[in-house]
């Protein structure tokens, strides 16, 4: 994405409009059938079917958006361009793999994927256009679908909280008149099944799939070209900057919520000029999402009326492969008997509550507990660690550490943990 967008024309923006004009119905398609398909009469809750309407809608603007009519010796043009082809560039060996799997499934020449040519699979990727007078056909094509598209994300803009809504429904569909279970099933997070479940997972990776390709689109024909950015990809994303950006929206919002002078102390520790490639808005998103969720624990946990709230930490680390972010808190943790519901849909330790009636519109605010599952992202994350009174901390890493100080000043430590020398409390550890 990257590479195609660096140095757009109006020809490869019109061939990026083409693909998308294939792709998106495809995509949009499986989402309609999949949510007719939901059982357990999920499929029937009125936020379900107004999403379903949605994507319908998208669907059918799509399919009926008119294609180009482009002359012939610029159809040839394109032809011959891609039939050329050019070289991809040298592709970079892979670290985490082991030297046995560092062969690249693509041969740098461009012409072919390696192992795949008998089966008449081909490779296609951007190429140079050469210098072409692009007729207005194609301009007005370009701007066209860009609004259409505009349109669209628009329209898909409160989906997120509006599933979030149907789920809010299904529980209660759940708990109602006549049903097994009562009240209590509005709080089982085990009554969505497992296909559930992974439909909904699967739901949320889609649509950010499709919300990348669309604002990508979007901001390749209407943005200003920034240095350090390629449509809603930014090249030099500063790690520090977004979590610092993310800190302080969610202390507003905890501030906000609970009434607060100055909410809980966040310590950021961050190199200040460490950056790589990224979406910086899904960057800031999740480390919001996570905060905000650490700061409703400790205020909860402490009282809103405690003179001062432990800090949560906020610590960024960078390894030869990977950039981790870690967020550890004081506000009480996870029951142990909780972890493994923490990931499913209908779990939540926020009281029951329902959205404001304009939950659907772009100034909409989510409450400050209850959608965490909703905003999950599809990119590995580490286990949730706890001990008691603490949220997010490695735990094989603290017993480490323990053992270790154990073996070097065991006096020390136990006045740490006790405040008490270790031999009036010799016994007590023993046991």
């Amino acid at each position: 994405m990257v590479m195609f967008g660096q140095n757009p024309s109006a020809g490869t923006l019109m061939r990026a409009s083409e693909f998308l004009h294939e792709e998106l119905p495809i995509r949009l398609a499986h989402r309609v059938k999949e949510l007719n398909e939901l059982p357990n009469r999920l499929n029937e809750m009125p936020s379900i079917l107004k999403v379903r309407d949605w994507y319908a809608q998208s669907f059918e603007e799509l399919v009926n958006f008119p294609r180009p009519e482009l002359p012939p010796e610029l159809i040839a043009h394109f032809e011959k361009a891609f039939t050329k082809g050019a070289p991809l560039p040298a592709l970079t060996p892979n670290p985490s793999l082991p030297p046995h799997m560092q062969r690249p499934l693509i041969d740098t020449t461009g012409k072919q994927r390696l192992g795949l040519s008998q089966r008449g699979i081909t490779i296609r990727y951007y190429v140079d256009l050469g210098d072409v007078v692009w007729p207005p056909e194609v301009h007005d094509y370009n701007e066209k679908f860009t609004q259409t598209l505009s349109v669209i994300k628009r329209r898909h803009d409160p989906v997120v909280t509006t599933v979030a809504q149907g789920i809010l429904e299904y529980k209660d569909f759940l708990a109602g008149p006549g049903r097994s279970g009562s009240a209590k099933a509005s709080q089982n997070p085990s009554v969505i099944d497992r296909s559930v479940q992974t439909f909904l997972d699967r739901f949320y990776m889609s649509r950010i799939g499709i919300r990348v390709l669309i604002g990508q689109h979007i901001a390749l024909n209407k943005l200003e070209p920034h240095p350090d950015y390629v449509g809603v990809i930014c090249t030099n994303t500063n790690v520090y900057q977004i979590c610092r950006e993310a800190i302080d929206n969610a202390l507003f919002i905890c501030e906000e919520h609970y009434g607060l002078f100055k909410g809980p102390p966040v310590q950021l520790v961050c190199p200040k000029d460490l950056a790589f490639m990224y979406v910086p808005s899904h960057l800031n998103h999740m480390v919001f999402e996570v905060l905000k969720n650490s700061l409703r624990a400790v205020v909860e946990t402490h009282g809103v009326d405690a003179d001062e709230f432990p800090p949560i930490k906020v610590i960024v680390a960078q390894g030869a492969e990977d950039i981790t972010i870690k967020i550890s808190d004081e506000g009480g943790g996870i029951p142990r008997s909780a972890v493994g519901l923490v990931w499913t849909y209908m779990y939540t330790t926020a009281q029951a509550q329902r959205l404001d009636q304009d939950f659907e519109g772009t100034d909409f605010k989510a409450p400050m507990a209850g959608f965490g599952t909703y905003l999950r992202f599809p990119y590995p994350a580490s286990p949730v660690f706890n001990i008691s009174g603490h949220t997010n901390i490695d735990c094989k890493r603290l017993l480490a550490l323990l053992d270790r100080l154990w073996s070097v000043d065991r006096a020390s430590l136990c006045s740490v943990l006790w405040g008490k020398p270790e031999v009036d409390i010799h016994g007590r550890i023993r046991d």
